[in-house]
């Protein structure tokens, strides 16, 4: 049997096949299949699981609607979903379809078994039903008379079901949660449930009467009910293992760990563990629930119109861009907002400037400069060499650690840190000045070697990330096979190795759309300098409203913060209080930024902030600072830096 600690086994929720494919769906996947990307590259067995949801009501009555049997819509859309992680390159091991006899044999045994065991009992039920999420509502839950998700009427709905005795093993869960700190990760999710879980929980119901609902799996001890779809989905998760027993379940099961939006940890945190104490079965790992996708601010849905055209711009920006943005502007687990504009930023940024124009400018030197003459020599290499050793070392360690807890954000900002080194080095080292001075051979030879090694060691660390980009670097490097964690330890190119020019890896994308715009400070956030003169709800630093002099801007610090956590002001609608780091202790900054910006959006940017303000109290919290940004036409944006720069980094 395969050594456990070694075993990766991840699964993304399998989703509903009453629609098409869109970014929420994407971005799950995506996140899956970057966290499977980084297994496999570290050595682990991994498997990864992915499918689709197929049985249920919404799925009859979109049937319906459309005119087609709920198997040939289920056929349909089951394809799209198959197709578009295809376009996305996404790795996975199995696609589970919930039709497949495979999963309904699993389904049906454990329910069985739960019969046998007394787990299930026949009773009558009325409630609030919603058909959207196929689940009835509390006197507690309903908003207004409506789901509290959809916004829809719920109906009133009474009937005969079979009944799984969950409120039995609410005392359990509620322990195993508070034993396991991380196993309802983010933290804030965990709270969440245990929040939920101090009113009484009450039994499920798993069954639904044919006469209502015909396209579901048989209840193996009554075959006038069909299973209700949770208790069939969930279940999946297990049966793509062959079930227990299964030599394929015996080694992944006990490494399980599930991703999903917030929209359903419920299920999974409630309904699916208890499920498996009464089934016998060893509870997963970990529960990683990541936020929502918005645009323009609101939750991506099907009443959102560009849903699936957001997805569609990996076919105009490429798989690997748009890997890139989803991964780096959602922080794990708290929402974020997307926009084709802040896409292209990214790519621009800190894939056309930073990485591609570094892997361009690297390779034409090392052709240019006579190739990679020596290995790495202890003897030959000075401080700058060393230091890049021992930051491809930390990143290495950052990554590892950031990617335990699914913060794709941190890793990548770790890999971009190292970029930004590397960047640097090529600057100061200057190799076409050494090329032009015969006596400093060596030094110029350690210089393309430390360059290239630099390289290589990207092309290893971004293959989870961006795995065609990764793929041409190394290429471009001469380097063959698939790469392993271990091949990125310092100093393993080899002298000699023939080196290709790799150009246009990111191509910069113009935007024509940009305008002069009036750079300003955000609300009414701090007082100007001591002695100064100024408007506190807006420092115009430059623009046609307010010309300045160098001595009047050389008054003000500005610094690089990278914003640590950021929440809504309390009765006020344009405040957010923002903890920032400029490299020593936390501040606190308030910013009239509230009706531009959701909290979550913030977390982890890099703004630009005047540093040296007179503190001041606004609604109670004290402020120290002011954030920078841009606004015309009613339309404000705040001022980040287009390089990894580290907090505290002074503006000149």
């Amino acid at each position: 049997m395969t050594d456990r600690a070694r075993v990766f086994y991840l699964t993304t929720p399998i989703y509903y096949v009453n629609d098409r494919p869109h970014l929420g769906h994407a971005y799950t996947t995506i996140a899956a299949d970057t966290m499977a990307r980084y297994h496999r590259l570290a050595g682990d067995d991994v498997w990864l699981l992915t499918g689709t949801d197929e049985h249920g009501d919404k799925i009859a009555q979109a049937a319906a609607k459309a005119g087609v049997t709920p198997q040939a819509l289920a056929d349909r859309n089951s394809a799209a979903f198959r197709e578009t992680w295809n376009a996305l390159g996404i790795a996975n091991d199995d696609f589970i379809r919930t039709t497949e006899p495979r999963h309904t044999k699993v389904v049906q045994a454990i329910l069985q078994t739960l019969w046998e065991a007394g787990e299930i009992y026949l009773g009558n039920y009325g409630g609030q039903y919603c058909f959207g999420c196929e689940r009835f509502y509390t006197e507690k839950e309903i908003v207004d008379g409506k789901c509290p998700d959809h916004q829809t009427p719920l109906q009133w709905i009474e009937e005969e079901n079979y009944f799984f005795k969950m409120s039995k093993y609410q005392a359990w869960l509620v322990e195993t949660i508070e034993r396991q700190p991380d196993l309802i990760r983010p933290e804030r999710y965990r709270n969440e449930i245990l929040g939920f879980l101090r009113d009484p929980l009450q039994d499920l119901s798993i069954s639904r009467p044919k006469r209502r609902l015909n396209w579901g799996i048989p209840l193996p001890f009554d075959d006038k009910y069909v299973t209700y779809v949770w208790f069939d989905a969930l279940i999946n998760y297990v049966s793509a293992l062959g079930g227990p027993g299964d030599p394929r379940f015996e080694t992944y099961w006990p490494s399980a760990q599930h991703v999903i939006a917030k929209d359903i940890v419920k299920p999974h945190a409630i309904y699916w563990p208890c499920m498996l104490k009464a089934a016998g079965l060893p509870l997963y790992r970990h529960l990683n629930v990541h936020g929502y996708w918005t645009l323009g601010g609101r939750k991506i849905s099907k009443s959102v119109g560009n849903l699936v055209e957001a997805l569609a711009l990996k076919d105009t920006y490429g798989n690997d861009a748009f890997r890139y943005f989803i991964l780096r502007e959602m922080v794990f687990g708290l929402d974020a907002d997307f926009s084709e504009e802040a896409l292209v930023g990214r790519l621009n940024a800190d894939l056309a400037n930073d990485l591609g124009n570094l892997v361009s400018r690297v390779t034409t030197l090392i052709v240019n400069f006579g190739g990679i003459r020596r290995g790495w020599q202890a003897g030959d290499v000075g401080e700058l060499e060393t230091r890049l050793e021992r930051r491809s070392a930390q990143v290495i360690r950052d990554v590892a650690a950031a990617l335990d807890e699914f913060a794709f954000q941190r890793a990548l900002t770790a890999i971009w840190a190292f970029v930004g080194s590397v960047n640097g080095y090529v600057d100061t080292t200057q190799p076409w000045a050494l090329a032009k001075d015969e006596t400093q051979r060596t030094r110029l030879d350690v210089v393309l070697y430390a360059l290239g090694e630099s390289l290589r060691f990207l092309g290893i660390m971004l293959t989870p990330f961006l795995p065609d980009a990764a793929t041409k670097i190394r290429v471009g490097l001469g380097q063959s096979g698939e790469p392993t964690l271990a091949d990125a330890v310092w100093g393993r190119l080899a002298a000699g190795t023939r080196v290709q020019k790799v150009s246009g890896l990111f191509p910069r994308v113009d935007d024509k759309n940009k305008s002069d715009l009036e750079i300003g400070a955000t609300g009414t956030s701090s007082r100007p300098p001591s002695g100064q003169s100024g408007p506190a709800a807006l420092v115009t630093i430059a623009g046609p409203a307010a010309p300045a002099t160098i001595s009047d801007v050389g008054k003000l610090e500005l610094r690089v913060a990278e914003v640590l956590t950021a929440e809504p002001v309390p009765k006020s609608k344009k405040l957010l209080k923002l903890t920032v780091s400029l490299g020593g202790e936390p501040r606190t900054l308030v910013a009239g930024i509230a009706e531009h910006y959701a909290p979550a959006e913030l977390v982890g940017k890099k703004v630009v902030v005047v540093a040296n303000l007179e503190p001041v109290k606004l609604m109670g919290i004290e402020s120290n600072g002011m954030v920078l940004a841009a606004s015309i036409e009613g339309k404000l944006a705040v001022l980040t830096v287009d390089r990894d720069l580290p907090p505290g980094a002074t503006i000149t």
